[in-house]
C-alpha cells in the first residue's frame, strides 16, 4: 500500500532530552541476543552515559553471556515469564520481576511463555572503595510504594519534609554507596504533580508502564503516554504532571553515589 499522505509523530531528539513513542523505533537483532526483537531506546549516541533497550523475546530464547568486570546489568520484566540462572541461583521472573546484575555476572535468561518484553539496562560500573553490590533479584509486588516526602535529601528544607499525597514511590535497589545506580518506580494518581522543576546533575532513562501526563522538559511542557521512552541528560529541568483516567506509573533509573568526574 502506497503512503501517499505526510506521517507524524510525537518523538522529539535533543541534546538534553528525548521522547520516543514506541511506534517509531525498529527491532534489530543483537549477537548476544539472538532471535530477539531489540529495540534501542538510548545509547552513548543519544548523549547517554548508559544504554538501555526494549527486548522481546519468543518463547524458549533469550541470552547466555557474562558481562564484563566493569558492566553493571539491570532488567525488568514488562509481560510473560523468564527463568534466569544468575551467578548459580536460579528464579523465576514474571511481570514486575526485577534483577539487578553486579559486574562481571554469568547468567543465563530464556522465555517461558510465547513472548516475554523486557527493559534491559547496561552501564559502566564505577568502583568505590566502600565495597562492591551483590545481585539483587525480586518483584515489584513485593516492595511497599511508599508516601513521596518532599525535600528528604534537602538539609536547608525546614523539617518534618511535606509528605505529598498522591505520589508513591518504590525503590527496587538497596540505597547503599557500593550501588552507583538507582531503580526506581513512581507512581501519580491521577491530577497530582512533582511538586518543583527539579534540574540536577543526574541523568534519568524513564519507561511509563501505565497512564498518560503531561512531562516538562527544558522549557516545553510534552504529551506521554505507556509505551512511551523518555531521557533526560544532566541539568535537564523536568516535571511531571499526571492526566487521565487511572494512575501514571513509570520506572525510571538515575546514577547515584558517585562524586563527578573531572
Amino acid at each position: 500500500m502506497t503512503q501517499k499522505s505526510l506521517v507524524g509523530s510525537r518523538a522529539v531528539v535533543t541534546a538534553r532530552y528525548a521522547i520516543l513513542p514506541p511506534a517509531g523505533i525498529p527491532a534489530g537483532v543483537l549477537p548476544e541476543w539472538p532471535e530477539v526483537d531489540a529495540r534501542v531506546l538510548t545509547a552513548p549516541a543519544m548523549g547517554a552515559r548508559f544504554a538501555m533497550y526494549r527486548l522481546d523475546v519468543p518463547r524458549d530464547h533469550g541470552s547466555r553471556q557474562r558481562l564484563r568486570q566493569d558492566i553493571e546489568a539491570f532488567a525488568f520484566v514488562l509481560g510473560g515469564r523468564v527463568a534466569l540462572a544468575l551467578n548459580g541461583a536460579d528464579h523465576v521472573l514474571g511481570p514486575g520481576g526485577f534483577a539487578y546484575l553486579k559486574p562481571g555476572s554469568a547468567f543465563e535468561l530464556k522465555a517461558l511463555a510465547d513472548e516475554a518484553a523486557l527493559l534491559w539496562l547496561r552501564k559502566g560500573y564505577v568502583p568505590v572503595e566502600q565495597g562492591r553490590p551483590d545481585d539483587v533479584v525480586g518483584d515489584e509486588e513485593a516492595i511497599a510504594a511508599e508516601p513521596y516526602v518532599f525535600g528528604s535529601g534537602n538539609p536547608r528544607l525546614d523539617q518534618p519534609y511535606p509528605v505529598i499525597e498522591g505520589l508513591r514511590l518504590k525503590t527496587l535497589l538497596p540505597d547503599t554507596v557500593a550501588f552507583d545506580m538507582a531503580m526506581n518506580i513512581f507512581t501519580f494518581e491521577p491530577g497530582h504533580s512533582l511538586p518543583v522543576v527539579e534540574t540536577h546533575v543526574m541523568e534519568h532513562g524513564l519507561y511509563f508502564l501505565q497512564g498518560q501526563g503531561l512531562y516538562l522538559l527544558g522549557d516545553t511542557w510534552r504529551e506521554v503516554e505507556a509505551g512511551d521512552f523518555i531521557w533526560m541528560g544532566p541539568y535537564c529541568p523536568q516535571s511531571f504532571h499526571a492526566t487521565g483516567s487511572e494512575p501514571s506509573r513509570y520506572l525510571y533509573y538515575k546514577d547515584v553515589h558517585r562524586d563527578v568526574s573531572l
